[in-house]
């Protein structure tokens, strides 16, 4: 059986940040689902996430795992960092907006929660995956120079090159 990873952008239905976490991890329980936020501003594209995520269930799959939750793992490789503490700039808080939230089965083992349960954490804006550049930029370390020899069309690779990277740092 394979993985399956779902994409979700929007709005916060829970406003506050600790609320909204405490309601990911009661979502999580009851359907057995891997469940992560992240700040919708630093996700270049859903092949960010997806190539994030897979790569995060892997090293679950494989035990070479850095962080203890697979949620966690997944916010590591988004982040394209190694160490958990400086990938947290990928997650949510107080100055969140819209949210990324990545659901994920691990060999088919989760009853996927409907429309209405996911609801209750996301509003659904309709813009998708719309990321802010200088957002992207700070996050993943992206400097100016950087830009001007690849093109800022080609943001998105730069951010895919660091997740693929993550694991060389050890």
């Amino acid at each position: 059986m394979m993985n399956e990873i779902r994409l979700l952008f929007g709005r916060p239905a829970i406003p506050d940040r600790k609320d909204l976490i405490s309601a990911i991890k009661d979502l999580q329980h009851r359907y057995g689902c891997i469940v992560q936020a992240l700040d919708a501003d630093k996700v270049v594209s859903n092949r960010h996430i997806l190539f994030a995520t897979e790569k995060a269930l892997s090293a679950f799959s494989q035990r070479r795992n850095i962080a203890k939750d697979v949620g966690m793992e997944i916010m590591r490789y988004a982040s394209g960092e190694r160490q958990i503490e400086r990938a947290l700039n990928m997650g949510v808080s107080d100055k969140t907006e819209r949210i990324a939230l990545v659901l994920a089965s691990l060999e088919g083992q989760c009853n996927w929660p409907d429309e209405i349960e996911l609801s209750r954490l996301l509003k659904p804006d309709g813009l998708g995956c719309s990321c802010r550049y200088n957002a992207v930029k700070e996050v993943f370390n992206i400097s100016s120079a950087e830009l001007d020899s690849v093109g800022e069309d080609r943001i998105e690779d730069l951010v895919i090159e660091r997740v693929a990277l993550a694991d060389t740092y050890r």
